[in-house]
């Protein structure tokens, strides 16, 4: 080893590892940076998987980012595929490298030295099938598709089937990629709702969306076991005690961070089982860094420390670890929010920050909003609705999180509001944001502006919001909607009185009981809402997001 050179061993490639790597070379010339990966490609579009089996991306090449020889042509890197960091030694400063082609061993000496081991996919004990896929590289999806192409190719009118377990992104996108190749397809969670991090009402709209499309869901059941016969899974065994027989299986059950590593060199981890990172992503040794999916995050919200196994965040994080290495780089790295989104064939759901089951489990005050809003100007051709919910802190209007679930427009919401977040931004700095507004593009009141709007009325004590599962047995229920609106649903025991109306028609109400206003998706209602309060009702609320969200949080809608 050159002594008048800084060697940088970077142990796995990917999103965390090769964004650190050429990070370190961008800010240092004359470092001696060593790459080891154990397996075959170094940078590849983990997020694009699904849609190359699906067909939707259909060159194998484009998922390929970079190529181990343009890493060391364009940035003087040395890169090592097939060797497996087997041990680091902090006493020596060194690394052990297993070649996996040959067999043989080698250590590597290191002046700094970043981990991105990434993560593993969880599978049930026991013996694995042929017909049984996890989605982590390229050699799992050479292996699906291969496997996916065979039954589709096969003769006769037999149907194809497949069971996806795990209702995360991961095994979302695969259903619909299934689905479009002409599988029957089952989708097994063990949480009693698919995606996890919304909150159930969110998450009943994608549930609508794959039983529209025929996908079976079986929701609150996990796996117990894998029938094998011949070397082949042929019944998935639901704790439940339902067997689900298929052509292949997928298993989405989520990763485990491979801190074996880590942990063998006696590093420290944190609450959450990642390795434990100060905001340079320096672990508990000085002179070891590690990103990506092995590591812990702060949680920009809850300012907890949890694993967030993202792409974006593993980039960000070696692009930080690398310059830091070197000297070169100040910046800290930023709490994480777990922003995300998914396409489930026509709906696409987004989330960021904290959900309201989250706020729940912490026991943070939380309050929530729903607004039901149009990609763009609802007059303009081809407005598709979303549904948009907006978690605040009931006294301070600081921001907490948003989910969105609907057509176009979801992302760009979402995104807005992670913003606000990450500045930690209120609901009256989200109430003023200068959108971009066109017909084609959005509106002058904005979904986000509107959701705003209401949050800021009930911190002002305009108004009043119930959730829209509220219990309502002894309130009174004004349902201020047309006649013809009721036949999409109503609750029991109310009196509905048309917005239009209400002021003609006070004497048909008992100011002196609890009242709640309820419309199709909260707007009449509020309105509804100020005429009783300023006319001598004194105990009044609006369910928000009005029927549109009742019909999502409760069983039947009432």
């Amino acid at each position: 080893m050159d002594k008048t050179k800084t060697t940088i061993v970077v142990v796995g490639g990917v999103a965390g590892g090769a964004s650190a790597a050429t990070r370190a070379r961008r800010c240092d010339e004359s470092a001696h940076i060593v790459l080891f990966e154990k397996d075959e490609h170094i940078s590849f579009a983990n997020c694009g998987l699904p849609y190359y089996i699906g067909g939707e991306i259909k060159d194998r090449a484009k998922l390929l980012i970079t190529t181990p020889a343009q890493v060391a042509q364009r940035f003087g890197i040395e890169v090592h595929t097939q060797r497996e960091v087997t041990a680091v030694d902090r006493d020596r400063k060194v690394v052990t490298v297993l070649n996996r082609e040959i067999g043989e061993v080698t250590e590597q000496p290191y002046d700094k030295l970043i981990l991105a081991p990434g993560a593993s996919p969880i599978v049930p004990p026991g013996p694995r099938a042929a017909n049984v896929f996890t989605l982590r590289n390229l050699h799992d999806t050479d292996l699906l598709k291969a496997a996916l192409d065979a039954l589709s190719a096969r003769e006769g009118d037999e149907p194809r089937r497949a069971v996806v377990v795990g209702a995360g992104f991961i095994g979302l996108e695969m259903v619909e990629q299934l689905h479009h190749k002409g599988f029957e397809v089952r989708l097994v969670e063990k949480a009693q709702q698919v995606l996890p991090p919304l909150d159930a009402e969110l998450a009943r709209l994608v549930e609508e969306e794959l039983a529209r499309r025929g996908v079976a869901l079986h929701l609150g059941d996990g796996v117990a076991g894998l029938t094998l016969k011949d070397g082949l899974a042929t019944e998935l065994r639901l704790e439940s005690g339902l067997a689900l027989a298929a052509d292949l299986f997928i298993l989405g059950m989520g990763v485990r961070p491979n801190t074996q590593l880590a942990e063998a060199a006696g590093l420290t981890l944190g609450p959450s089982r990642g390795v434990k990172v100060d905001e340079h992503m320096r672990t508990s040794d000085p002179d070891v860094y590690a990103v990506g999916d092995v590591v812990e995050v702060l949680h920009g919200v809850a300012q907890t420390p949890l694993r967030v196994p993202l792409a974006g965040i593993a980039n960000r994080a070696g692009r930080l670890a690398g310059g830091h290495c070197v000297g070169s780089n100040p910046e800290r790295a930023p709490a994480a929010l777990g922003t995300a989104i998914v396409r489930v064939f026509g709906v696409v759901a987004a989330c960021t920050g904290l959900s309201e089951a989250q706020a729940a489990r912490m026991g943070a005050p939380c309050a929530a909003v729903y607004v039901e809003g149009g990609s763009h100007a609802s007059y303009y051709p081809g407005a598709q609705s979303l549904l948009l919910k907006l978690l605040f802190h009931p006294e301070t209007g600081k921001l907490l999180g948003a989910q969105a679930v609907g057509g176009e427009g979801v992302d760009k919401r979402v995104d807005v509001v992670a913003t606000a977040l990450h500045f930690g931004g209120t609901v009256r700095d989200l109430a003023q944001i200068d959108l971009a507004y066109a017909p084609p593009f959005g509106s002058a009141k904005d979904p986000l502006h509107m959701a705003a709007f209401a949050a800021c009325n009930q911190l002002d004590g305009l108004v009043r919001f119930v959730p829209p599962g509220a219990d309502l047995t002894g309130a009174q229920v004004v349902d201020v909607r047309e006649p013809h609106e009721l036949s999409q649903g109503v609750i029991p025991g109310a009196v509905n009185i048309p917005l239009d109306q209400l002021r003609d028609r006070l004497e048909e109400l008992d100011p002196d009981r609890p009242t709640v206003v309820v419309c199709r998706s909260g707007k009449r209602g509020y309105v509804g809402a100020r005429v009783l309060s300023q006319r001598g009702f004194l105990r009044v609320a609006v369910l928000t997001g009005g029927m549109v969200a009742r019909r999502l949080a409760t069983p039947t809608g009432a």
